[in-house]
């Protein structure tokens, strides 16, 4: 079936015009890039991932959908083990979220322009329904400042429009449609959505919101009337100084109750430092001042009040609120109603999930457990769209009443069913005191909540510091809201921070990489320096050994620029003539692509020069955008006799041989950024022509973005014109798992004793060849190497090493090998140091085989590696403990110097580098 299938999709490939890849562009490891054998086991092919295992894990499985039912219940993981010690906890949290949530609640409705009966109905329906469906122990959903404000707002614009629609209905509406949208996120477990508002934005916005809510109880606390407080806030407050001169005694009330609250906290928290012993119940006390100082007041009030007709006061008081839920009912949601909210849903769901979620979070940190947020959006969905039905309106996390309840000791989400018999029993049992309970005490106590909103001096001190650019994004948010609406404020601040991020990406500019040595230092011991102790023996882990001269050292890449803050000291160039190191720092996709790529061509342009220059017989001849030297510098050069195509170049360059990538920061790229990927390729390659510019991958860490570069080319060695692949010498990385059946064991029996070289005679090399594929195993027909001795596994391939290394390391090392990457990918390369090996191997060993009469036709023999690149490959074998090779022995060590000096080790427990001279 799977065969008429294929020939099927053949055919239709090929009638559509499509040219199908081949299974696997290099399939057969067949020029000396493994020492692998196709007979052994330890060979390792990577197959790429398919389309469909991608649809096979977006199908969910059985147990998968089970999972998913249960994780929308939280409780039933936890409601088996309830206990009489959790009991305990919960009741005394749940009692005093009660007493706090009833004046808040009250308070916090006359800030949504509704009657205090509404705040009761929110407070309740979101502690009841919320236990249900949580994660979090501490969350207290209900009435909350910002959200009330922006519902106030959102009312008061839709009756100007609807004057016949009451305000708990529209109040009632947007919270079914914010609630929908939300819970709607939170089935869909997309809770991650909440990460692209940043924190940032979430403080100028709470800040902005508490400023802009205190400014506009104000006047409601000096009884002081005339304007709207729905105006900006610098108008509220504009207003409220030209109406000092009306205020009435509604100060009195509201005055002393804020110095009250902030008194009783002040005291509560001198006495919990006086004697810590009694700092418990200092806690419970500072708790529950708002309960006592609305209690107070409230006594005061039907003192002042009592005996004055039903209806009037002395000053402003709350008066009747019904008993009960009188206004629960099926809400009214029409399409009217429903188009005048849509506006305004936006702002109004940003702000059910910020707060929310950005409380459960912190509180999750602080008491050790792990929130779900797609889950805790569940939760508020379920809570906003059925609060409604008993008359609610928007509802969310609270700050304020979050960190009470955490403090005082709450077990379970369970305490919110005691907070709601608290709330219920208020409703119920009540009203008659809530009558006379001041509207001036009540700004107080929401002038006292908000004012622990504002972001205090030195946190915004410490944005500084971590981001300046940041600090002016929060600035900006409060100054918006404080000029303009919460609103306004919420879309400015998430605006731009996304404009910020998305800057960054497209800005991204990556860094090129240089090589240096490194040794650590644990006081005055340099880590693998002793030969008496090897470096297995201390435990650290590094290195393979401290037999070599190198074994204390290992390289690491650094920005050449420094620009990581490393020691400008340290003398850091490219490790290799002509093999740049080049690593992406904002990930490689298409936003960025372009920006980020153009600035690696520029920097490789100009360190390097074209390995054929280009000759121009007459001006004309010349591109528009290189015109070439002056006609007086021509006119010079050619009285000096000196090569005109010369004038400009610096000679003393390198030419480009290879550009090796670091994806350590790369997860997926997309066709943008391959194809322009495609694109410099070939602009490179054109450069250094007849030279093909080698590319090297380390670090990659994704399947799929392995797939699109092997699709595009890129893993293996390039064909030639002729179709031949090109000749390599990759370094795969090797994993010790076990014995005496080692791959480099295998190899080294089969190849100890091969010799070959440029100076052997025809016949000796079709000897060699013969014995070659008698001994089955995988080399090349055109490999040219004067060592004797086997090939050593190492991090992504093999090199030679002496039969005495060979058979030292053999004796060292008693776990078989096998590699890590696939050998089909022999360009792909678990770290960079693998990658600069293979990339320096190849590169030397391309200029002898070209630089060999068997050479390819029609490309002309290059020089041999200069003394540099001999030291650099010396640099490179010299070292034993930064590449990701597990199985081997020392190479011998030629009599020049590398290129990096050491110095001696620092005395103090770091890792240090060389640095200049």
């Amino acid at each position: 079936m799977s065969t008429a299938w294929g020939k099927a999709g053949r055919f239709t490939a090929k009638a559509l015009g499509i040219k199908l890849q081949d299974k696997d562009p290099y399939d057969e490891v067949t020029r000396g890039e493994s020492i692998m054998s196709n007979h052994t086991t330890s060979s390792f092919v990577e197959e790429p991932p398919r389309t469909v295992e991608f649809l096979r894990e977006l199908v969910p499985s059985g147990k998968q959908l089970g999972d998913y039912v249960i994780s929308l219940f939280p409780f039933l993981s936890w409601i088996g083990h309830y206990n009489l010690q959790w009991l305990v906890g919960d009741l005394v949290a749940g009692i005093t979220i009660g007493a706090i949530v009833i004046p808040q609640g009250m308070a916090y409705a006359q800030l949504a322009n509704l009657e205090p009966q509404f705040g009761l109905y929110s407070s309740f329906m979101g502690v009841l329904i919320y236990w249900f469906f949580a994660t979090s122990k501490d969350i207290t959903i209900g009435p909350v400042a910002v959200l009330s404000s922006l519902t106030g707002g959102i009312v008061a614009n839709v009756m100007e429009d609807l004057p016949d629609v009451p305000g708990h209905v529209i109040a009632s509406a947007l919270s079914i449609l914010a609630g929908a949208i939300v819970l709607f996120i939170g089935l869909i477990r997309c809770g991650w959505i909440v990460d692209i508002i940043s924190l940032t934005a979430l403080s100028a916005f709470m800040t902005g919101s508490a400023l802009n809510i205190a400014v506009g109880q104000i006047p409601t606390m000096m009884g002081i009337k005339g304007f709207s407080t729905r105006d900006p806030a610098y108008l509220v407050f504009i207003h409220t100084l030209q109406g000092l001169p009306r205020t009435k005694l509604d100060a009195a009330m509201g005055l002393t109750a804020l110095f009250m609250l902030y008194g009783i906290r002040s005291l509560c928290n001198w006495v919990a430092r006086r004697w810590p012993q009694h700092a418990r119940v200092a806690f419970f006390l500072s708790t529950l001042r708002t309960v006592f100082v609305i209690l107070l007041y409230t006594m005061i009030s039907w003192l002042a009040n009592k005996d004055l007709p039903r209806g009037t006061s002395k000053f402003k008081i709350l008066f009747d609120v019904p008993r009960g839920f009188k206004n629960a009912a099926v809400p009214v949601l029409n399409q009217e109603l429903a188009s005048k909210l849509a506006g305004s849903l936006p702002a109004t769901v940003i702000v059910l999930l910020i707060e929310h979620i950005a409380i459960a979070k912190s509180f999750g940190r602080i008491n050790n457990y792990t929130i779900d947020p797609s889950q805790e959006m569940v939760a508020i969905g379920v809570t906003n769209m059925l609060g409604p039905f008993l008359g609610g309106y928007a509802a969310t996390g609270s700050f304020s009443r979050t960190a009470v309840k955490s403090k005082a000791g709450v077990r379970t989400p369970f305490a919110g069913v005691i907070t709601a018999i608290v709330v219920l029993l208020a409703i119920y049992a009540l009203p008659a005191v809530f009558y006379y309970i001041p509207n001036a005490s009540l700004a107080a106590v929401i002038i006292h909540a908000v004012g622990d909103l504002i972001t205090p001096p030195n946190t915004i001190y410490q944005f500084w510091l971590v981001s300046p650019l940041e600090v002016l994004i929060f600035f900006v948010g409060v100054f918006v809201t404080i000029f303009s609406t919460i609103e306004n404020g919420i879309y400015c601040t998430v605006c731009l921070s996304f404009a910020v991020l998305l800057f960054r990406i497209l800005k991204a500019q990556g860094r090129f990489l240089g090589r240096v040595k490194v040794h650590s230092v644990l006081g005055d011991h340099v880590i693998g320096d002793d030969p008496r102790k090897p470096v297995k023996d201390e435990g650290y882990g590094t290195f393979v050994g401290s037999s070599s001269l190198d074994a204390p050292y290992r390289s690491i890449f650094l920005p050449i620029t420094h620009a990581d803050g490393s020691n400008p000291e340290i003398e850091l160039d490219n490790p290799y003539p002509g093999i740049f190191i080049y690593r992406f720092s904002e990930g490689f996709n298409y936003p960025n692509a372009s920006h980020t790529l153009e600035y690696m061509v520029k920097y490789i342009y100009d360190n390097t020069r074209r390995t054929t220059l280009s000759h121009f017989d007459r001006p004309g001849d010349r591109p528009w955008n290189d015109p070439g030297p002056s006609r007086r510098k021509l006119k010079k050069a050619a009285q000096e006799g000196a090569d005109t195509n010369a004038i400009g170049v610096n000679l003393n360059l390198p030419t480009l041989k290879a550009v090796i990538l670091d994806f350590s920061s790369v997860n997926n790229i997309d066709i943008t950024s391959v194809q322009q990927l495609i694109d410099v390729r070939n602009q490179l390659d054109r450069y250094a022509s007849p030279d093909v510019v080698d590319w090297h991958v380390a670090c990659i860490s994704n399947r799929w973005t392995k797939r699109a570069l092997v699709s595009a080319g890129f893993g293996y060695p390039s064909a030639l014109p002729d179709g031949q692949i090109r000749r390599w010498k990759s370094i795969f990385s090797v994993a010790e798992i076990g014995g005496e059946q080692s791959a480099a064991e295998a190899a080294e029996q089969e190849v100890n004793e091969k010799e070959f070289g440029p100076t052997l005679s025809a016949r000796s090399r079709a000897q060699q060849q013969q014995r070659r594929n008698s001994m089955d195993i995988e080399s090349g027909s055109n490999t040219d190497d004067t060592d004797v001795g086997v090939l050593k596994a190492t991090s992504s391939g093999s090199e030679r090493v002496s039969p005495s290394a060979a058979v030292e390391a053999r004796s060292r090392f008693a776990g078989r090998t096998v590699a890590v990457h696939g050998i089909n990918r022999p360009l792909f390369h678990v770290d960079l140091t693998s990658a600069l090996q293979s990339a320096i191997a190849n590169v030397e060993a391309r200029a002898e085989f070209t630089a060999s009469p068997s050479s390819i036709k029609g490309v002309e023999p290059v020089a041999t590696p200069t003394p540099m690149s001999l030291r650099s490959e010396e640099n490179l074998e010299g070292q034993s403990g930064s590449g990701s090779s597990t199985s081997g022995a020392d190479t011998p060590r030629r009599s020049t110097l590398p290129p990096y000096e050491l110095v001696d080790p620092r005395k103090e427990d770091s890792s240090s580098a060389s640095p200049k001279p």
